[in-house]
């Protein structure tokens, strides 16, 4: 899942290097943390958050093992 949200990310990116994606596990959810260059924010969200939508519903669509949903946080 990890390489799956890299890749999506990479190419949307002008500072590729400073991606940070952390995990944290809860009861529920499997919590991805996208961390990304301050100047790159804009272009991950999207007019209206419309490319965050897009990349969320990609990474919700994909089947994992175990009862956790996946939730993908983007931190500023």
């Amino acid at each position: 899942m990890k390489e799956l949200i890299v890749t999506i990310i990479r190419p949307l990116v002008s500072h590729p290097e400073d991606i940070s994606l952390t995990i944290e596990e809860s009861d529920e959810f499997m919590e991805y943390n996208l961390k990304v260059h301050s100047d790159d924010i804009g272009r991950i969200i999207g007019k209206q958050g419309r490319v965050a939508k897009a990349i969320r519903t990609i990474v919700y669509s994909v089947r994992t093992n175990g009862p956790k949903k996946i939730r993908l946080n983007i931190l500023d």
